[in-house]
């Protein structure tokens, strides 16, 4: 299709405009807890409709819910986007039919999760499938007649579905409550392992008159989770264009998964028979991602390569599946690909990457791994084009995700949907300004300022200096709805946040310079940073400040608690390291601190203790507010009680903030409102208002 009518058409549609009315207030947690948010755009393949998901939040119920909306971009008229699912339903993961008449959703409407359909023009939704066990995640065969999907599932049961049901029932009708484990993962994030498998099935959809009740388990013999666990996706497995075989990016569920990084890519067939074929065993570190060209020649997918390092850089590849052989697609981009895109002419990969900051989307070139910017300025977090259209969301420090649409060839953005500003008109929202100095190694180091909302020059204003977890992180040019630094300048703080040595987006060399150096070469940065910060931005009141950080970002807050306490009037350490040795051992994944570390706390000890927290208690005096969820698996309570221990015991002002239905983060929105609240709190009494 000739893309210049989409071009037209979205000249001649008005787009969301900035809001011009006087700001009232400044932002503030409930507004964060209870702003609609968009995501998942999915366009029909002409791209003529974009289908996407809005939460919404039900604040005095706790809870939110998702529904699915409708627009067409190539109509004439304006018209807002229309509710596609009707309401009462809670949704997600929407994908068109190949024929771009109906679209697919998952939905727990009947009890457990379940596939759905509902014509694209409005409609009835209608139940596809029935199983006994929750959905997890699906994908359309590339003709339309089959699925393929995740449910988790007993190994002994394979494709009977109702044994894992009675299994689940027997263990639940017990008298006994004890459970043996003889190898780990004993938990995983915020569950306990009850040993199911997420695992791959394929079903024909039929007639669609009655729904499916019945499926076939694809690669028996690859004992994984497919996708992984506690975040893995759809896009782990993916469809040959025949529709007779898949690919399964997977790591085996055995006594070294706990300590392991090595995901391979095996190729099974579609009915369930055979062995699984697996097509990189040569790479002992992560393969991941797979897509296939059209002619399904060609393998494209995601490495990296050193064995049991989370944040290696992820190099495009390509595999010749006659052959076997790969090449790197673009071996000289020093950027993490997020995933795979092919282009409509099989010519191009697009993908988004960190840089500096940002979070553009890219075009990688296939044919000689040239790079170019598609879209930057903020944060790209979910992007899909067909036909002449390209619809992405992108968040910025200012504005959660908006949803836009354009054309491949350039047409002028449309915002389909309203900015966070537009939906609080009555709200003001601090400027930002990313600025630069010599950090450690003499190697220039980025950060961010946030100006209060109700800045004035001349004046000076207390500070939140936030510390951003990881450690393989960033805080960039991007909205958080945990850790958002409008919150704090909504309140009157200025904001200060530094990238320091081990963030992500500057290179990898420059993103593994904090392994086996928590506390060193980072908080040279923090300090440097702190002082340039100062230097450069007169409104920083640095008699007046307080040190926030969670995860990572607690671990060098408890750090900065014993090795740097001059500057600040108070610390907020949520869920953060407090014993590395301990750690070492208590943690889930233990490829994480076995890498971060340099081996296992019984090979190393010193490298645990050399920026351990706990051995520089004694020099602790800086109020600090401790807070940690009861879920938290990855850093167990334990280690927040133990802060506030360390702190109670000496005297030190402290408080404990104790979540027991959170786990790593703080989700459900009453909770997040206490966390900012409490947060706040600590802060005005230590920095006043």
């Amino acid at each position: 299709m000739n893309p210049r009518p989409l071009a037209l058409a979205l000249l001649l549609l008005p787009a969301f405009a900035p809001t011009t009315s006087h700001a009232a207030r400044g932002f503030e947690v409930r507004d964060l807890a209870t702003l609609d948010r968009v995501s998942t755009p999915t366009l029909s393949p002409d791209g003529r409709k974009l289908v996407f998901a809005k939460r919404v939040v039900d604040f005095a119920a706790n809870k939110a819910s998702t529904s699915l909306w409708v627009e067409d971009l190539f109509a004439r008229d304006a018209a807002p986007p229309e509710r596609l699912t009707p309401e009462g339903w809670n949704v997600n993961s929407p994908e068109f039919s190949r024929d771009g008449q109906t679209v697919y959703f998952l939905s727990a409407k009947s009890g457990s999760m379940q596939l759905y359909a509902i014509p694209a023009a409005g409609g009835t939704p209608k139940q596809v499938t029935d199983f006994p066990t929750d959905i997890g995640s699906y994908k359309l065969s590339p003709d339309g007649a089959q699925i393929a999907f995740n449910a988790e599932v007993f190994d002994s049961c394979g494709s009977d579905f109702n044994c894992t049901l009675k299994q689940l029932k027997e263990r639940e009708d017990k008298k006994s409550t004890g459970v043996v484990f003889d190898r780990m993962f004993i938990r995983h994030w915020d569950a306990w392992n009850d040993g199911r498998l997420n695992r791959v099935f394929v079903a024909a959809l039929g007639d669609g008159k009655a729904p499916l009740k019945t499926a076939k388990l694809v690669g028996k013999d690859v004992l994984a989770d497919v996708p992984s666990k506690p975040f893995g996706d759809a896009t782990e497995y993916t469809w040959a264009p025949d529709g007779k075989s898949l690919v399964l990016a997977a790591r085996k569920a055995d006594r070294e998964e706990p300590w392991s990084t090595n995901f391979d890519l095996y190729l099974v067939n579609a009915d369930g028979s055979g062995a699984a074929k697996n097509l990189t065993t040569a790479n002992k570190a992560w393969d991941t991602g797979p897509v296939f060209s059209a002619d399904g020649k060609t393998l494209y997918y995601r490495a990296m390569k050193r064995p049991g390092f989370e944040a290696d850089r992820f190099a495009l590849i390509a595999m010749d599946l006659a052959s076997g052989n790969t090449r790197e697609i673009a071996p000289k981009w020093d950027a993490s690909a997020d995933g795979i895109t092919l282009s409509a002419d099989g010519k191009a990969i697009y993908t988004t990457a960190g840089e500096l900051g940002q979070h553009p989307l890219f075009k990688v070139s296939l044919d000689n791994g040239e790079v170019s910017q598609v879209v930057g300025d903020g944060s790209i977090s979910a992007f899909a084009f067909a036909g002449p259209t390209l619809a992405f969301t992108r968040n910025t420090l200012q504005t959660g995700d908006q949803l836009y649409a354009t054309s491949l060839d350039g047409a002028p953005l449309r915002a389909i949907t309203p900015s966070a500003g537009e939906m609080l008109k009555d709200v003001g929202f601090g400027n930002f300004e990313q600025f630069n100095f010599i950090g450690w190694n003499n190697e220039t180091v980025h950060g961010y300022v946030v100006k209060p909302w109700n800045y004035e020059a001349g004046k000076q204003y207390p500070v939140a200096f936030l510390i951003h977890g990881g450690p393989q992180g960033s805080f960039g040019n991007g909205w958080s709805y945990r850790w958002n630094p409008q919150t704090y300048a909504g309140q009157g703080y200025a904001v200060v946040m530094i990238d320091f040595h081990g963030s992500t987006g500057y290179g990898q060399a420059f993103t593994d310079a904090i392994s086996e150096h928590w506390g060193d070469r980072p908080l040279e940065d923090l300090q440097k940073g702190w002082a340039a910060a100062q230097k450069k931005y007169a409104f920083l009141d640095g008699d007046k400040a307080c040190a926030l950080g969670a995860s990572y970002g607690g671990f060098m807050v408890n750090w900065i608690a014993g090795n740097w306490q001059q500057p600040w009037k108070c610390l907020v350490s949520h869920d953060g390291v407090f014993d590395q040795r301990m750690m070492g051992y208590a943690t889930e994944e233990l490829w994480f601190t076995e890498w971060e570390q340099g081996g296992t706390p019984y090979v190393v000890p010193k490298k645990y203790e050399e920026f351990n927290p706990v051995n520089h208690v004694a020099k602790w005096k800086v109020p600090m507010l401790v807070i940690h969820g009861q879920l938290d698996f990855r850093i167990p309570v334990e280690q927040g009680i133990g802060a506030f221990t360390a702190l109670q015991r000496q005297g030190v002002e402290s408080k404990f903030l104790y979540f027991p239905d959170e786990n790593h983060w703080v989700l459900k929105p009453q909770n997040s409102v206490l966390w900012h609240d409490t947060v706040n709190g600590w802060l005005k009494a230590h920095l006043g208002e």
